[in-house]
């Protein structure tokens, strides 16, 4: 049974997101179109996270992902295929004490759109990524040992910000376009 941790924020976890993001860039070359740290341990404001790096990585073609699942087990990812998100290709790192979470996705995806409105969303409502990570550290706190029962018990709250981000996003689409084609160059 996988016992959650949470962590306070910090810096350290940007400076792990860029060693992997080097070593992604050297596996993934010329299929790699952009490349984001996102999840609470992209946002400062947050306070606490689970110390795991999510990093969602931009491709042209899906079904190419498949032709670097050895050299991505080299470095310690496990592939997990789609893992219940149409589209996707996700690797865990780090076993039962997971390090990363890497999720790539084709250029179009709906899901590279949801993931970075949600992070830029967080980046510029400072007390809702605040409360975000207050609840997790609370959730943290009753389930100790229950890690599904961490994950349900923030799942209306997620949803909630998902709705207001998305919300948002589409209100300042234009500030959301120039920030995602500034990453793909």
């Amino acid at each position: 049974m996988r016992k959650t941790t949470i962590e306070a924020w910090t810096s350290e976890w940007s400076q792990r997101y860029e060693k992997e993001e080097t070593l992604l860039k050297g596996i993934l070359k010329e299929d790699l179109m952009a490349i984001h740290h996102i999840g609470s341990t992209s946002i400062p404001t947050i306070g606490y996270a689970k110390p795991v790096i999510d990093i969602l990585v931009v491709v042209k073609e899906i079904d190419r992902v498949d032709t670097y699942d050895d050299e991505l087990m080299r470095i310690g990812y496990i592939p997990k295929g789609e893992n219940g998100i149409k589209g996707r290709r996700y690797f865990p790192k780090g076993g039962i004490h997971r390090t990363h979470h890497l999720h790539i996705y084709q250029l179009g995806s709906v899901q590279i759109e949801h993931q970075l409105v949600f992070k830029k969303y967080l980046l510029h409502h400072h007390e809702e990524a605040k409360a975000y990570g207050e609840l997790k550290l609370q959730l943290k706190q009753q389930f100790p040992h229950e890690h599904q029962k961490y994950q349900d018990g923030k799942q209306s709250f997620v949803h909630e910000l998902n709705e207001r981000a998305k919300a948002w996003g589409c209100r300042t689409e234009e500030g959301l376009n120039s920030y995602y084609v500034r990453k793909l160059t």
